[in-house]
């Protein structure tokens, strides 16, 4: 997974933070971030239901793709793991981290798709049948998403539903625990033990 500057645009003392969040907001999601920072998995299942929302809404209007967009925006929030540490208040908000880190991401992923489309049409000019070159220049454009989605298929059954319905649908815990007829405080150890599975499947390390 391609490694991202942590640093983003500070928001202004005493002005709103974007997206509607108020900057009431600002603290909490800092000392959330210090705490996932040292490993505490409850406070990163409190950070994920805070931001996850915000960070679809932010890929899906630069990727237009929800299918890409989806899988990106889990891309995000395992950064936002993975590189809590990294966070340092004064370069930013959380919030404007989280927004950097998704735009970079969705920019990346738009980029990555003309690649394939400039690729391919090369290809259809030439008349050259390259199988197994193109295969391996698919592998490489899509070896993230495909390690996402088999690192996905190695949780639990009901681990595969919450993260699916809170990263795929946007849903909250509370909306999800809703859905699947579980109770809340299941739904957020399941939703926290998938994606910390998720994090160690694909090798992160914080």
């Amino acid at each position: 997974m391609r490694r991202t500057d942590p640093g983003g645009p500070s928001a202004p003392t005493g002005q709103p933070l974007p997206f509607g969040v108020p900057d009431t907001a600002a603290p909490r999601l800092e000392e959330l971030m210090s705490r996932v920072a040292r490993g505490d998995k409850d406070a990163f299942s409190a950070l994920y239901d805070a931001l996850s929302g915000i960070v679809f809404g932010l890929v899906v209007r630069v990727v237009r793709n929800r299918a890409q967009s989806e899988e990106v925006a889990q891309e995000v929030m395992i950064d936002l793991w993975r590189q809590a540490a990294r966070y340092r208040p004064d370069q930013g908000s959380v919030l404007s981290w989280a927004a950097t880190l998704a735009h970079r991401r969705a920019v990346d992923r738009v980029r990555s798709a003309q690649a394939a489309i400039n690729r391919e049409q090369d290809q259809a000019a030439r008349q050259q049948a390259r199988p197994f070159d193109e295969v391996a220049e698919q592998v490489e454009t899509r070896l993230e998403s495909e390690q996402v989605r088999r690192c996905m298929r190695g949780l639990t059954e009901i681990q595969r539903q919450a993260v699916t319905l809170a990263y795929y649908q946007g849903l909250t815990y509370r909306e999800v625990a809703e859905t699947l007829r579980t109770p809340l405080p299941t739904i957020k150890t399941r939703m926290r033990d998938g994606l910390i599975r998720l994090r160690d499947c694909m090798g992160v390390t914080t």
